[in-house]
C-alpha cells in the first residue's frame, strides 16, 4: 500500500447561501487553508477535518491500493492518471482538495487472508 499526498487547493466561500442559510458570521473552512499537505492511506491524517475525509477516502483508498495506474470514471474526469480532484461536504464553505498517488510505502503492512 502507497501513501496518497492530500493539498488543500482552496477553501471557498458561497456568500449568497451563508446570508440565507448560514449562521451570523458565518466565514471560510476555520480548520483547513490552502497550501496544506497532509499524508494517508487507510486512515484519517491527524488534525484532519473528519466531513472532508468521509468525502474522500473512497479516492484515498483507491489511490493507496494501486489506482495511479488508471483515470477515474472511464477517463471523462481527470485527465492525469493517479490525481483526483474533490471537495468536502459543506455546501456553504466547501474546501478544494488535490489527491496524488505516491511511490512512499505505508508503514501499515498486512499479512493477506488464507
Amino acid at each position: 500500500m502507497k501513501k496518497v499526498k492530500i493539498t488543500v487547493l482552496k477553501t471557498t466561500f458561497d456568500e449568497e447561501l451563508a446570508r440565507e442559510y448560514g449562521v451570523p458570521g458565518l466565514g471560510a473552512c476555520p480548520m483547513l487553508k490552502a497550501g496544506q499537505v497532509f499524508y494517508a492511506d487507510y486512515a484519517k491524517p491527524a488534525g484532519f477535518c473528519d466531513e472532508a475525509w468521509k468525502a474522500m477516502y473512497q479516492y484515498v483508498f483507491a489511490l493507496a491500493h494501486g489506482a495511479e495506474k488508471d483515470l477515474f470514471y472511464y477517463g471523462d474526469w481527470i485527465r492525469t492518471p493517479g490525481v483526483a480532484i474533490c471537495s468536502c461536504n459543506d455546501g456553504l464553505r466547501p474546501v478544494i482538495f488535490k489527491l496524488e498517488a505516491t511511490d512512499e510505502v505505508s508503514q501499515i503492512d498486512y499479512e493477506p487472508v488464507r
